[in-house]
């Protein structure tokens, strides 16, 4: 039997989601999605970058008005890869979580690795696909907007096969969140 979901929030602070697109809308969509997983009883997991942005700085701070309740657990990283070097694994075991619903920023660094490594390490995952965001890039002087990346993301994991596992992009208001799968 499959265990429970949990609902994981990366890098939603201050100094990351400066010069986001849509930052402001990403961040309501995300406060709407954690209400409605704690009101579901799903467990929410807050990472954030703890490398980039000194804990107590205003950066460190997550963007208004995304807040962390008392026993919501906290995983600082210094990686793009959640995973690596943190506890995540151990606070998704106890919690029993196979199902990860994933929303944050930046869609092609933390949020992009974050979602392959989980499914690798063979969970279900659903992307919010309304509720992550990055800011305009280059490489080798070609311009790609922050939309594309957006865009190219949600295209890119709403194709991804493991044998077993099941992935998808929902929007934020559209997510199942239930406390047991």
């Amino acid at each position: 039997m499959r265990g429970s979901t949990a609902v994981i929030v990366i890098d939603m602070q201050v100094g990351v989601l400066d010069g986001c697109f849509d930052a402001d809308g990403v961040t309501r969509r995300t406060a709407t999605l954690v209400e409605r997983a704690r009101a579901a009883g799903v467990p929410v997991v807050w990472v954030q970058d703890h490398d980039d942005f000194p804990e107590g700085t205003p950066a460190w701070d997550l963007a208004p008005p995304l807040a962390q309740r008392q026993g919501e657990p906290l995983v600082r990283k210094t990686r793009r890869d959640s995973f690596v070097g943190t506890e995540l694994a151990a606070v998704l075991a106890e919690a029993n979580a196979t199902h990860l619903v994933i929303a944050g920023a930046q869609t092609d660094y933390c949020i992009r690795t974050t979602t392959q490594s989980a499914a690798v390490r063979g969970f279900d995952v659903t992307l919010v696909g309304d509720a992550h965001t990055t800011v305009d890039a280059e490489h080798e002087g070609v311009a790609i907007s922050a939309r594309q990346v957006i865009a190219h993301t949600n295209m890119y994991f709403s194709g991804l096969r493991y044998p077993g596992l099941h992935f998808g992009v929902e929007q934020h208001d559209q997510v199942a969140l239930t406390s047991t799968r």
